[in-house]
């Protein structure tokens, strides 16, 4: 069948996303098939992500316009600063996300891709699902590792050592967290029976929503006030978490912070 034809029989058929599966199924399946390809698009949108983030905090108080959106105005990452959290990002991948995504080709082979795509409220609804069951494990994860401290030191610490949070820091982690964060992301969308590109979606948007939530900046068009009745974190919730650590453990939604008594509202705390 040529792509032409394709296309419009998936079109027939009411998926508005079926011409882009279409053409990435039959022009680049043995790329998508790769156990490399989700580490490569993960590792790639988060760089891709921080880059205006970063930018902002290089060009400082030289972009008024931008910089009053800046949570904690007097505390901007260095570029040594910058540098060691790219450096642990890129040390975790090369030596523990990589090896492990090999790895995984041993005990889940590649499957054919499907024919057909997802509904578009199959995708948004599938990254939604996965980000709400993310949210309530991490929590858990979070959570334990604040009030436990050998935890705490052994492996959370790392992500500590910045009260005010920028955008590479986001994954500058210990080896353990960002194996557990890298277990959860891949399993969940599986447990979920989601899509393939779904699970794209999925892995790309809580990339995106994880570097906002410490970008350090709360800008009109952040997640958090798009989202209306306060169900959703954003950066402030987040930064919060850096100053006051036995607050705001949930990485994403309030909800279960409420729920439980560690929610803690936004305020500005002057560090010396």
């Amino acid at each position: 069948m040529q792509l032409s034809e394709a296309v419009w029989e998936s079109c027939s058929q009411g998926s508005v996303l079926q011409p882009l599966w279409d053409y990435l199924r039959l022009h680049h399946s043995s790329t998508l098939r790769s156990p490399l390809f989700p580490v490569i698009l993960s590792v790639s949108s988060y760089f891709v992500l921080c880059l205006p983030y970063l930018l902002c905090d290089v060009a400082g108080k030289k972009w008024p316009a931008i910089y009053r959106y800046k949570i904690q105005p007097d505390r901007l990452p260095t570029f040594t600063m910058m540098l060691r959290c790219a450096g642990v990002t890129l040390r975790n991948n090369v030596f523990l996300v990589f090896p492990a995504a090999v790895a995984q080709w041993a005990w889940r082979p590649p499957v054919p891709l499907p024919e057909q795509a997802p509904t578009l409220l199959e995708l948004v609804g599938g990254v939604a699902g996965n980000l709400l069951l993310f949210d309530l494990q991490y929590f858990i994860w979070h959570l334990l590792h604040h009030r436990v401290r050998w935890l705490y030191v052994t492996f959370h610490a790392i992500h500590h050592e910045y009260s005010a949070p920028f955008s590479l820091a986001t994954q500058c982690l210990g080896g353990w967290e960002l194996v557990t964060v890298g277990f959860w992301t891949t399993i969940n969308p599986v447990l979920l029976r989601c899509h393939l590109l779904t699970t794209w979606a999925f892995m790309v948007t809580h990339v995106y929503v994880s570097v906002e939530d410490h970008c350090g900046y709360d800008f009109p068009w952040s997640t958090s006030r798009l989202i209306p009745f306060g169900v959703y974190g954003g950066p402030n919730k987040h930064d919060v978490h850096h100053q006051k650590p036995n607050t705001n453990f949930a990485p994403h939604f309030s909800h279960l912070d409420k729920l439980f008594g560690t929610h803690s509202d936004f305020s500005f705390i002057k560090t010396k």
